[in-house]
């Protein structure tokens, strides 16, 4: 159900047949998911003020379509993300979501419909999902470096984010679709961790741009909403 029209013509060209829906309206979501071999979810609100208001959403859309699908298996896959898994441990796709950050993976909730006949699966992408300097929060981070004529970390900078590229991860997503087990995790990580330093440092010399450490007080002047996250160790293995 993609919003951008070139997305459309791409599946049309490919010999697929669309289906316009949204977050908000549950109907369009049931009625794709009634007609659908396969239900892949990607779709999120990623204003950031408001995480729970939208994880909840993402939570509801699930389960109406899981609704659907009960007693078909079919694959059901949502998208969840590696942040905060296990902060300074290496996280792995047997553990469940939980802790502070648990609440915005309320998406990883559809794995209960695993026991109603539904193939559901979760797919958690890493923030560093990428193609160029395109995907994930990449671009976010360039944008901050950019305004603020800086490319920041914070603390040492030692601070590890897994990382794919942005065709793994859809590889990935083909591959739960063929063979995922229902009720699993699956982590989109080809990179176990990279340390935010050594991205900050890629960043300013592509963009010509001083280098430095932020005091985690400061990190939100200069990453915004992003601040939340720039200093997490978070490696994930797949």
């Amino acid at each position: 159900m993609p919003t951008d029209t070139r997305s459309w013509a791409s599946l049309k060209a490919a010999g697929a047949d669309i289906h316009r829906g949204s977050l908000e309206d549950i109907d369009s979501l049931r009625a794709g998911a009634a007609t659908a071999d396969s239900v892949i979810h990607t779709a999120f609100n990623h204003d950031f003020s408001q995480c729970a208001v939208n994880a909840e959403q993402d939570r509801r859309a699930l389960e109406e379509m899981a609704n659907v699908l009960e007693g078909t298996n079919k694959p059901l896959i949502s998208t969840s993300g590696l942040l905060g898994l296990a902060p300074g441990a290496v996280a792995t796709e047997t553990l469940p979501a939980a802790g502070a950050m648990g609440s915005m993976r309320k998406s990883e909730e559809v794995l209960a419909a695993a026991e109603r006949g539904v193939r559901a699966m979760t797919i958690r992408l890493p923030p560093n999902t990428h193609e160029g300097d395109q995907g994930g929060f990449v671009p976010m981070i360039i944008a901050a470096a950019r305004a603020k004529g800086v490319s920041a970390y914070v603390g040492d900078g030692r601070n590890r984010w897994p990382a794919a590229h942005r065709r793994d991860a859809a590889r990935l997503y083909r591959l739960a679709l063929e063979k995922g087990a229902a009720g699993a995790r699956y982590h989109a990580a080809g990179e176990e961790g990279i340390a935010f330093r050594d991205i900050a440092e890629v960043i300013g010399k592509r963009l010509n741009l001083p280098v430095a450490g932020l005091k985690p007080e400061e990190a939100g002047e200069h990453f915004g909403f992003l601040a939340m996250f720039a200093g997490l160790d978070a490696p994930a293995s797949a």
